[in-house]
């Protein structure tokens, strides 16, 4: 079940933030995101951009290291005007640099940092004007997944809850017909996850 519980987190915490953050530079296009459910192959920037994530996981995993993946901290760069590799290659060296100061750094609370990501925030809000608010099959899942995304402080929780929600949504509009087997597995899985972490 960890190994599950790891596998979901990782595919949807990093869908999730390719997407949120693909969307703000505008380097995944809507083809990119519709060529999700149903492309095949590595025909997207998308699609390349999780085989590339998936491979660094996978290596990540085989010399033990801790998970190697796509972080919504990458939001951070974007704002800040980064649109290529190069601003990960100018984090990676001004991390290297600022570990020589880590006695220094680590005065600054916590807290410093809140401004920041409340920028990042609101500009990940942006995505959310192309949300139908009107349509309740959009709109409910939607909600739930970005008040738990907040609330749980984890993006595969607001994800799994967006799932649960849809299906839901579906169920009492009597369109139960329309969800497609994958979400009801996946939402089984989900809930399954849910139940074992309330019992343990």
């Amino acid at each position: 079940m960890t190994i599950l519980a790891f596998s979901l987190s990782d595919t949807f915490d990093t869908i999730g933030t390719f997407i949120g953050t693909g969307r703000r530079t505008g380097i995944f296009s809507k083809a990119d995101e519709d060529s999700l459910d149903n492309g095949r192959g590595l025909n997207t920037r998308l699609d390349r951009a999780l085989f590339a994530d998936a491979i660094a996981t996978s290596v990540g995993a085989i010399f033990g290291t801790s998970n190697t993946t796509t972080y919504v901290e990458s939001a951070a760069g974007i704002g800040a005007g980064g649109r290529t590799g190069l601003t990960s290659v100018v984090v990676a060296i001004l991390f290297a640099i600022s570990s020589f100061f880590s006695p220094l750094i680590s005065i600054v609370p916590s807290q410093a940092t809140a401004p920041a990501l409340i920028l990042v925030g609101v500009m990940m809000m942006a995505s959310f004007k192309d949300i139908n608010w009107t349509e309740l099959e959009e709109a409910i899942p939607t909600f739930f997944a970005s008040i738990f995304m907040g609330l749980c402080y984890s993006i595969s929780y607001g994800i799994a809850a967006g799932f649960i929600m849809y299906a839901l949504t579906k169920v009492l509009k009597g369109k139960a017909s329309q969800v497609s087997p994958v979400i009801w597995a996946v939402n089984a899985l989900f809930i399954l996850n849910f139940v074992i972490l309330a019992i343990i």
